[in-house]
């Protein structure tokens, strides 16, 4: 019995480096770092048949890294980062000049901005 798992796709002896999983509630195929062991459900694939990965049409394809390489964030992600930022630190005021209303219901104490929350000491 052989130590190495190898490719699940048919007529494919290389080495599998990569797990795929369908996730058929969600119309996703996650395909990830090799697992621990293998799965009877799961499919096993090499370097290349990972990379020519395609999912069936309407389907969703995520690709979790394996963490070994160093991961960078790409320009929108970084720009995304800064909008919500500037955003989170905008005055109520200008968050309501820029459309929305800023903040939500007042509750004593607490003043609600999207998702964010600011406390207020009780003392003030």
């Amino acid at each position: 019995m052989s130590l190495v798992r190898r490719c699940s796709r048919t007529a494919c002896g290389r080495p599998a480096v990569a797990t795929l999983t369908y996730v058929y509630a969600d119309s996703t195929a996650v395909l990830g770092p090799l697992a621990t062991y293998a799965e009877p459900h799961c499919y096993d694939l090499c370097a290349e048949h990972s990379e020519r990965l395609t999912a069936p049409r309407g389907w969703d394809v995520v690709r979790l890294s394996d963490g070994s390489g160093p991961s960078r964030p790409s320009g929108d992600d970084l720009e995304a980062l800064a909008n919500a930022v500037r955003e989170a630190a905008r005055p109520p005021e200008r968050a309501a000049e820029a459309g929305g209303s800023g903040q939500g219901p007042q509750v004593t104490g607490e003043t609600r901005r999207g998702h964010l929350r600011v406390l207020r000491s009780p003392d003030s």
